[in-house]
């Protein structure tokens, strides 16, 4: 990394940060980059361009930023699966990577609440799943559910799988924002929270099948 680039770096991290907050807050259009800009400190209100690009390329930092550490721990939890591991096994492995980051974060976190304004924008949804489908275990980890769910038509596990996907985003942001208005939430902490997560997604998938 040259010496301008080391220069810049805590710059470009001040900038995804408040990003990822105004983002989480407000949603991905209500903001401009002008007032990204201002709320980072940035005296140039063309900062966010100069060091990102489009908008799109900035939601697609602040993703990436956060898919990395997720991998890791995916990764780590997918060699850890015995043979012939149950659907739980493999639920476990997606969604314990997203609850251990979001526990690891500083508080108050606005991941989750940034991934659900994301994930509901038909503009945004793509590159969001596009760093999530770059990963090599989450591919392992959808092909193990796969090989636990023989019996499920085609259809039905696309369907499942959107469920599941939109279950895990909106209760993860749905906590989050809990924990910064200070309010109760219905489990202690991330990895409970987490415990209960992979239940109902457990249960979405074994759930029987109805014809029609």
């Amino acid at each position: 990394m040259t010496g301008k680039a080391v220069r810049a770096e805590p710059t470009r991290e001040r900038i995804l940060a408040t990003a990822e907050r105004l983002f989480a807050e407000h949603g991905v259009y209500a903001v401009s980059n002008r007032q990204i800009s201002e709320a980072a400190g940035q005296g140039n209100n063309a900062a966010v361009g100069y060091h990102f690009g489009t908008k799109a390329d900035l939601v697609r930092a602040i993703a990436r930023k956060h898919a990395e550490d997720i991998e890791v721990t995916r990764t780590r939890l997918v060699a850890e699966v015995p043979a012939g591991a149950d659907v739980r096994a493999w639920v476990e492995c997606l969604v314990r990577p997203v609850t251990e980051h979001l526990a690891a974060l500083r508080a108050p976190t606005w991941y989750a609440r940034f991934a659900a304004q994301v994930t509901t924008d038909p503009a945004l949804r793509g590159i969001v799943e596009e760093e999530a489908l770059s990963a090599p275990a989450l591919h392992r980890i959808l092909r193990g559910l796969d090989a636990c769910l023989p019996h499920l038509p085609a259809d039905t596990r696309a369907e499942r799988d959107a469920m599941a996907r939109i279950l895990m985003v909106h209760t993860c942001a749905e906590r989050e924002r809990a924990l910064a208005e200070a309010t109760p939430t219905p489990r202690a902490d991330w990895s409970t929270a987490g415990t209960g997560l992979v239940d109902a997604i457990v249960a979405l998938w074994l759930a029987p099948t109805t014809a029609g």
